[in-house]
């Protein structure tokens, strides 16, 4: 017969504190705050619980009642991936807009600024930067989330990113270790196999982590992938090799030498849960070298915390975790939530804003790429409201298809009347090409056309619809708001670096003539 876990019992605590649920509602429920009052140290912030920043700050505020020093985190990378904005879209360009642009001021200022805003919020952990150099172009879950695919680019903005969020007394939490960049498969439905050798990874993947490292990145978050160079049969959150063999090893035996939190990507991904379950996942990768294990996909309850919190226990009793190991893990996040709780601005965020004040509308406007078709005349702007075709893909898990995003509504208050439809792969299954463009055509209603694209050259129906709708109508203003790897097309094409909603503000200024071409 198992012995019952008793609240008290300070395994039962360490449990508790690596744990990191997420929660359903926009206030705390009863059983978060009374975990939160028996050892449980984390807690994560996803859109489902934001309504507005005065609300945030109320909800944060119960969760510090309950725990003074409580870590309270979220994915608020800017760009495609925002939770405080998660309904309108993010007042941030992401990381490919900022490499876009090269300068680690304006990167350093924007991280600044959005910590500022996440303090002011109570958010004191934000799982980001994203240091993936993005290698592969058809990744599907990185893209433009990351810096940009050269090494260095991407270590600079990291390091400048780091600096930036921490210097508002909000840590930051460098991903996905050992680098998410090299692969075509979404680790959110299946395990992506990294078949890249030690000589490139460290020449390439690593390059950011080790100047994160070096910049004193309170926090890097584990990967779920596999790569057989390091581990043949385990992924990196998984692995002991990945983190006490690379992430916790001195440099002087080829590793990086981090003594900070480890934290692992969300535990119920199906590149961890499909093949180990959720409760083992969880001991293994406490096992491996993790702190902080992040189970907030989605929501979890009361039952599953204490669920997940006896299965480590038992495996501390069984033999197969150390409960050094799972002491470690608590202390370590312990140590962050007592940082975090006096943590402060180190000096006053912002600077490099635009003539109105707004920093991530002006790092938005200098993002932008607009290319001009060969031998066309100068680019008359938009006087009439036009038809905005949005040629839709499928949203990764990781951005959430909740969160608005194009130019339709930004020209929209630019040109009053500007009409807008969403066209998809399935209308393509349907009626082919041919057939969804005479869907736009109809829906323009002689119009001019704005087509707005997203990494058109990951999606070949896409490209397809995008062709036969420039035969129409070659006078097609094009917007890309994914990465700009095909080459530019239309008599106008305008390269955003992302889709966050001053993105669209940018490019929706070009358009209609408000800021010059």
């Amino acid at each position: 017969m198992t012995t019952p876990v008793r609240d008290t019992d300070p395994l039962a605590r360490d449990a508790l504190a690596v744990l990191q649920p997420a929660f359903s509602g926009t206030t705390a429920p009863d059983w978060l705050l009374r975990r939160l009052e028996h050892g449980m140290t984390g807690v994560g912030i996803f859109g489902r619980n934001v309504v507005s920043a005065g609300q945030l700050a109320h909800l944060t505020g119960q969760l510090r009642k309950a725990n003074p020093e409580v870590l309270i985190s979220t994915d608020e990378e800017g760009g495609d991936v925002t939770r405080l904005e998660v309904h309108g879209g993010s007042s941030f360009p992401g990381n490919h807009a900022l490499g876009s642009v090269d300068d680690p001021e304006l990167t350093r200022a924007v991280a600044a600024e959005m910590g500022r805003r996440l303090a002011a919020c109570g958010v004191n952990l934000n799982w980001a930067p994203s240091a993936d150099v993005n290698s592969n172009p058809d990744n599907p879950v990185i893209g433009v989330r990351s810096f940009g695919d050269d090494p260095h680019l991407v270590a600079r903005h990291t390091v400048a990113y780091v600096e930036g969020l921490q210097s508002a007394g909000v840590a930051a939490c460098v991903k996905h270790f050992p680098g998410h960049g090299d692969t075509n498969v979404d680790s959110h439905h299946a395990l992506p196999r990294i078949e890249t050798d030690l000589a490139t990874l460290h020449a390439r993947e690593l390059v950011p982590f080790r100047a994160a490292v070096a910049a004193g990145t309170r926090c890097v978050m584990s990967a779920h992938i596999l790569l057989p160079a390091l581990d043949p049969g385990l992924p990196g959150t998984l692995s002991p090799a990945v983190l006490n063999g690379l992430l916790r090893a001195p440099a002087a035996e080829g590793g990086l030498g981090f003594d900070g939190l480890i934290f692992t990507d969300g535990m119920e991904m199906d590149a961890i849960a499909a093949a180990h379950g959720l409760d083992r996942g969880c001991v293994l990768a406490i096992a491996a070298g993790a702190d902080a294990l992040c189970v907030g996909g989605s929501p979890s309850d009361e039952a599953e915390v204490l669920r997940l919190r006896d299965s480590l226990v038992r495996a501390v009793h069984g033999g197969e975790l150390a409960e050094e190991r799972l002491h470690d893990a608590a202390e370590r996040v312990r140590a962050l939530g007592r940082w975090a709780a006096g943590a402060g601005p180190a000096g006053a965020p912002g600077g490099l804003p635009g003539a109105d004040g707004d920093i991530g509308l002006a790092a938005a406007r200098r993002a932008l790429r607009v290319t001009a078709a060969d031998g066309a005349a100068p680019y008359r702007p938009l006087t009439d409201a036009p038809y905005v075709a949005a040629l839709t893909p499928v949203a990764n898990i990781a951005v959430g298809s909740e969160t608005p995003w194009g130019v339709a509504a930004e020209l929209r208050t630019l040109l009053p009347g500007t009409r807008t439809g969403s066209h998809t792969r399935e209308q393509t299954e349907r009626g082919g090409a041919a057939g969804l463009v005479a869907d736009v055509l109809a829906a323009a209603d002689g119009r001019r056309i704005v087509a707005v694209v997203r990494d058109v050259h990951r999606h070949p129906w896409m490209a397809g619809v995008l062709d036969a709708l420039l035969d129409a109508r070659p006078e097609t203003v094009v917007v890309e708001m994914g990465v700009p790897q095909a080459p530019p097309t239309g008599l106008l094409h305008i390269a955003t670096h992302g889709a966050a909603r001053v993105c669209g503000r940018a490019a929706a200024e070009v358009i209609a003539g408000s800021r010059p071409v």
